[in-house]
């Protein structure tokens, strides 16, 4: 990297903030600890007016990236990014693909390509191999950055998901990311290794201070589960109501509390009230993550029922699940693509087959007894999330592969993922608030046009 030209890497993200994905902002917040400069490009303008508190000490610019159906404002932004002679070069070279994306998509990167010159960006990052990375991928080749992106679960999981498209963005990245072991085999299997030689493992990172350990080893007189998750299909919420329903049939009283929102709240209200549950079952709507923190501190057990969709989507490694773990409390979980991962059956947790709602209610069922050492899987659980799944961890792993793709030596052997130094310390002091658009940067006046210039 040159004196004269530091590092800043540009994330591409479908929607920023997004309430369900606080992965990214424990991604961003890691990196910037580290000293990076984060830029990030929003391609949607967020559609909830919940956000979590931890927003605010992200110091990155968002900059908002407009779109419009209008063919006439595509050649608009066409003619605007022409006229910059650092791009009409790309331009040219990629008339190919430009001309064959989507015009949202061409728009929309042609945009990117434009605020990335202005803002200095060395390197495009996108999460999720769908949308996002389809036009990081665009500005990049535009602006001959390099790029990469983080596959997650639905992005290649979802029976919708196009091999050759997904081939090209594996073929044409720096480097792409995935976020478990699971996945990474998965698409080397699918791909093969010449399209997978630079996917890295990089697991998903917490910031463990704020998730301190506690014992939940005693029970209360009513045993508490907790599920977090949206109410779609995936989560598989309809059998842990049908676990509690069990239970209560053997003479067992639990209560549990759903949080989260969903297409499939109403069919979830009208089970509990068939079932006779509304006493025992609750679903709680939405939460903030120091809002469901909380909560874990209160359960006595926390159980995800994860099942694969009849679409094919199923969960990657959803953050709640570790940080379930790292807080103490015991966890059941169905074995789906990476949770065998992380949950261990019999040493880390209780893992059953997904779907299998006998044996999940039998998995409960040995967790809330008393006789049940519940404390050494805990222990475990919060030991495995320590050594590979600390934010800080995470953060030194992907700059290190920004540097890498910044010296263009891309090695054929995977990149070792990289630990924290130290075990991480209770939080002394926390980061200045800064405003989700920090104070005269360029992003609040966005549709997509930086500041000081007028497009057409």
């Amino acid at each position: 990297m040159s004196a004269d030209r530091p590092a800043r890497i540009g994330y591409v993200l479908k929607m920023y903030p997004r309430f369900s994905e606080t992965f990214i902002v424990s991604e961003i917040l890691a990196r910037e600890a580290a000293g990076e400069e984060i830029v990030i490009f929003s391609l949607r303008p967020p559609s909830d007016a919940r956000f979590h508190p931890e927003l605010a000490r992200v110091q990155a610019p968002v900059l908002q990236v407009g779109r419009s159906a209008s063919p006439r404002r595509l050649w608009e932004v066409w003619g605007a990014a022409m006229s910059e002679p650092e791009l009409a070069g790309g331009m040219s070279a990629q008339l190919h693909e430009l001309v064959g994306a989507g015009a949202d998509d061409a728009e929309q990167a042609l945009a990117v390509a434009m605020l990335a010159r202005e803002h200095g960006v060395t390197h495009l990052h996108a999460h999720f191999a769908s949308m996002a990375t389809t036009v990081a991928r665009l500005a990049a080749l535009v602006t001959d950055l390099p790029f990469s992106f983080t596959a997650h679960a639905k992005d290649i999981f979802h029976r919708d998901v196009e091999d050759e498209d997904l081939a090209r963005k594996l073929r044409d990245a720096d480097h792409a990311i995935t976020i478990s072991e699971y996945n990474r085999q998965h698409l080397g299997a699918r791909f093969g290794a010449e399209e997978t030689a630079r996917l890295e493992l990089v697991r998903n990172g917490l910031e463990l201070e704020r998730f301190p350990f506690r014992d939940h080893t005693a029970l209360g007189t009513v045993p508490q589960l907790l599920g977090v998750g949206r109410l779609v299909e995936k989560k598989g919420f309809d059998q842990l109501i049908d676990t509690v329903h069990a239970l209560r049939g053997e003479g067992r009283e639990v209560r549990a509390d759903i949080v989260g929102d969903g297409p499939l709240r109403e069919q979830l209200a009208a089970q509990i009230r068939e079932l006779g549950l509304e006493e025992q079952v609750r679903l709680l709507g939405p939460r903030t993550q120091e809002e469901v923190r909380v909560l874990l501190e209160q359960a006595d057990l926390f159980v995800a029922p994860f099942v694969i969709g009849a679409d094919g989507n199923a969960d990657g490694l959803p953050t709640v699940l570790l940080e379930a773990m790292a807080t103490g409390i015991p966890c059941v979980a169905a074995e789906v693509t990476a949770v065998g991962e992380v949950i261990i059956d019999g040493r880390t947790g209780w893992l059953v087959p997904s779907g299998d709602t006998p044996a999940l209610v039998a998995a409960v069922r040995e967790a809330l007894d008393p006789a049940t050492d519940r404390r050494a899987r805990t222990a475990a659980a919060r030991e495995l999330v320590e050594a590979q799944y600390d934010s800080r961890g995470q953060a030194a792993t992907l700059h290190a592969l920004a540097e890498r793709s910044a010296h263009r030596t891309i090695p054929t052997q995977p990149l070792e993922v990289i630990a924290p130094a130290t075990p991480a310390a209770p939080a002394t002091s926390a980061a200045p608030a800064q405003p989700l658009a920090p104070a005269g940067s360029p992003s609040a006046a966005l549709p997509f046009t930086p500041a000081g210039r007028t497009l057409p």
